[in-house]
């Protein structure tokens, strides 16, 4: 029996985990209960699947600041290291603009506000907006690996971090180290020696993702069903319909335009793509998008380790990009506010810009929120489409994991450094190999 279920890839017992989940998740819906009173089905899918995403998210500090500190050593053999960094930040904002150029259209094509099912009584504005001062001052760190501590009702303390905070800190820390030079070389052969017992660690928590899918996806359907989606039919439909148009055209072209295989990409990175499905997380995605982006796609680590943690706080086509412009849309028509060019054009800065400026706080509807004062819009519309957006959120979150697959490998091609060898390989389906090697390139063209 064991040896049966060794035989099954990786990728095949996610699928597995995918369909289990929906079963158990509808067999959970039908048992009844309630959110403050769930039944035991729909209590256990939840502690699997929120138990994985902590591991992970208890995961990402310690990786995202030894893998940067690491990479930035590394990057001292490569020439180009900066221009390397302006080509991700250039292809994150075209690719974001791409996409909110697309949620624009659709709003606008679309009409999504146009027979949907709620009342204005919903409208009501969240606890937790964004602003332009939160990207300001998210760049300060609080502490080392930017963690915030806060108090519960009950005196719990729960801990949280801010990985923009993190990546500032590990960039100081591996420039500091490379001005050191000889002296330094103790802390970097520890942090490389953590960072390997670290991955290792990351394998072990991984190779749970097919039991994960089950709780994760399972906990969905039980929780929210598919009920909502006939009061904002047309919403969740342009939505759906914008996010499917990025995934399966407009990422497909520019792979081709760079001379990369299509089924090859999303062949790499699909672990990572359904796991930020389930789990609705970015953030907690990480460990895995950077995992398939080095060993699945063949971007080197020194890259990869800075590119994709950068991409996991600022690279949102879905949630910073398709949302908000259609979202901002629906809000106008709902309360009858009309929009003119220069409103457009601002819809299409905040997305390119503004992922950035909520990266301590991430998340659609705080971006949202963001959109909406910039615009002049009630913030009370965010209320309206609380409803569908854990439905959203999957399709949402699943389209910004690709995104920041895409633009490292992107990058890596058009700079030379990609290991196409890599890229070409056949894989089963495997989210990380702790085993493998990864190339680390000697130069970049200059």
């Amino acid at each position: 029996m064991l040896a049966s279920l060794r035989r099954i890839s990786f990728g095949q017992q996610v699928l597995i985990g995918l369909v289990l989940g929906v079963i158990l998740g509808i067999v959970a819906r039908n048992m009844g209960g309630s959110a403050d009173d769930p039944n035991w089905l729909s209590q256990t899918l939840t502690i699997v699947g929120t138990s994985f995403v902590s591991l992970l998210r208890t995961i990402v500090p310690a990786l995202v600041f030894l893998a940067i500190v690491t990479s930035i050593a590394n990057l001292k053999q490569v020439t180009g290291a900066a221009r390397l960094a302006w080509q991700t930040l250039l292809w994150f904002a075209v690719t974001a603009l791409i996409a909110v150029g697309i949620g624009i259209t659709l709003g606008l094509v679309i009409d999504p506000a146009r027979g949907a099912q709620v009342s204005a009584d919903g409208a009501v504005a969240p606890d937790s907006t964004g602003s332009w001062l939160d990207f300001l001052t998210g760049l300060v760190p609080a502490n080392l690996l930017g963690l915030e501590g806060s108090a519960g009702a009950e005196g719990d303390v729960g801990f949280s971090f801010n990985v923009l905070q993190i990546l500032i800190m590990a960039i100081a820390v591996g420039i500091a180290a490379l001005k050191v030079g000889e002296e330094a070389e103790p802390f970097l052969t520890f942090a490389r020696s953590a960072l390997s017992v670290v991955q290792k660690v990351l394998w072990w928590v991984i190779r749970l993702a097919p039991i994960a899918t089950v709780g994760l996806l399972g906990n969905a359907v039980a929780s929210y069903g598919w009920d909502a989606i006939s009061s904002l039919g047309r919403f969740t439909g342009a939505i759906y319909l914008g996010l499917a148009i990025v995934l399966l055209v407009v990422y497909p072209v520019l792979l081709r335009l760079n001379g990369l295989s299509v089924r090859r990409f999303y062949a790499g990175a699909w672990p990572a793509i359904q796991l930020g499905f389930v789990s609705r997380s970015s953030i907690g995605t990480l460990p895995v998008t950077q995992s398939v982006t080095e060993r699945n796609l063949g971007v080197p680590r020194s890259y990869a380790s800075f590119s994709v943690p950068l991409g996991a706080t600022t690279k949102m086509d879905g949630c910073a990009a398709i949302y908000p412009a259609i979202a901002a849309i629906f809000v106008a028509q709902f309360f009858g506010v009309p929009l003119g060019a220069t409103d457009y054009l601002l819809i299409a800065f905040v997305s390119v810009l503004g992922s950035a400026a909520t990266a301590g706080v991430t998340g659609a509807v705080v971006m949202l929120t963001l959109t909406l004062s910039t615009l002049g819009l009630p913030l009370e519309g965010v209320g309206l489409l609380l409803a569908v957006d854990p439905i959203l959120d999957m399709g949402r979150t699943a389209t910004n994991v690709a995104g920041q697959a895409l633009v490292p490998t992107i990058v890596a091609r058009r700079e030379g450094i990609l290991d196409q060898a890599a890229y070409d390989a056949t894989t089963h389906g495997e989210a990380y190999t702790p085993e493998s090697s990864v190339r680390e390139p000697a130069a970049a063209p200059a």
